[in-house]
């Protein structure tokens, strides 16, 4: 299996104009989670971001926040930021143009965010540029492989931490199967520790 652990390839050179990381803001690091809500690992990561006074910006699904309203509304009220992950989380590359837009537009009239996030990084470039006429698509600058099971915990949060630079976008998941969720609590404390802070996606003036 061949790992990109930085920009998705090839979106970043197709897309440049997306978001990848942000600057401006000095030492900061903008934490970010897809896949979410899920009763088992989005009240674990909210616990882990409160205990350390972090925000973050999650990426939800639209199908899961209907079957879960509650926890949606719980990220919303603890200062976190919401995006569109789409409704179905659906692979742009084997879905018509039509029939994807319709899923991601759903999600946003679920979600209430312009933000959107496409699963697995993975859209056409026709399907791009209808979306990115009403939302801001966001992809990563950091994929620590959380969601690889190939990957030790360990493995991952070292990945994570060799790659943090200043306006850093990182890419988690918010389920039970992801890695993250045996480091999270180490690696706020650490980050801190060290002097990042965490900001929202949309708290940025520069984009890159």
């Amino acid at each position: 299996m061949i790992r990109n652990y930085s920009r998705p390839f090839p979106a970043s050179v197709i897309y440049p104009d997306a978001i990848y990381s942000i600057r401006g803001r000095g030492k900061k690091l903008y934490l970010t989670f897809d896949d979410g809500p899920d009763p088992e690992s989005t009240p674990r990561i909210l616990d882990m971001l409160h205990a350390h006074g972090a925000k973050a910006t999650f990426f939800c699904t639209g199908s899961k926040v209907l079957a879960a309203p509650a926890l949606f509304a719980r990220i919303a009220s603890e200062g976190h930021l919401v995006g569109n992950h789409g409704y179905s989380h659906l692979n742009g590359l084997k879905t018509p143009v039509r029939a994807y837009c319709a899923d991601v537009l759903k999600g946003r009239d679920i979600t209430c965010s312009n933000l959107f996030r496409p699963p697995y990084g993975r859209i056409r470039r026709r399907q791009y540029r209808i979306l990115e006429r009403s939302m801001q698509i966001v992809f990563w600058g950091v994929m620590p492989y959380d969601f690889d099971q190939s990957l030790t915990a360990d493995e991952s949060y070292a990945i994570l931490m060799r790659r943090l630079k200043p306006g850093t976008v990182i890419v988690l998941h918010d389920k039970p199967s992801s890695t993250a969720l045996q480091y999270l609590d180490r690696f706020l404390k650490n980050a801190m520790d060290d002097g990042w802070s965490f900001g929202l996606v949309d708290d940025s003036l520069t984009l890159t």
